[in-house]
């Protein structure tokens, strides 16, 4: 599956009312750790289809970057059901990512 790109107009189609859970990154170009951390996001979206996978550029939807409460990126949000369940800050490992989807 491929990454969604999440803005304010979308945000409640595609993260709210997700029907599986969403993980979010909130990202800036001009972020040297988001561009690590942009491929391994890439891949998780790729190899599990069972999990929906967005990117919020913080520079374009700060309303959503303030929603959220963004200070430093990248930063990863779960979301099920509308809620967020899980969240890390920083280009963690694939794997720590995986596990704050279990």
């Amino acid at each position: 599956m491929s990454v969604l790109t999440v803005n304010h107009d979308n945000f409640d189609e595609l993260v709210i009312r997700a029907d599986k859970p969403v993980l979010l990154d909130f990202w800036a170009s001009w972020c040297g750790p988001c561009r690590m951390l942009s491929p391994v996001v890439e891949e998780i979206s790729n190899e599990h289809p069972e999990i929906a996978v967005g990117k919020v550029n913080v520079d374009i939807e700060t309303e959503l970057a303030e929603k959220f409460k963004i200070v430093s990126i990248p930063a990863l949000f779960v979301i099920r059901n509308g809620r967020v369940v899980n969240q890390a800050v920083g280009a963690i490992p694939k794997e720590q990512i995986l596990d704050l989807l279990q």
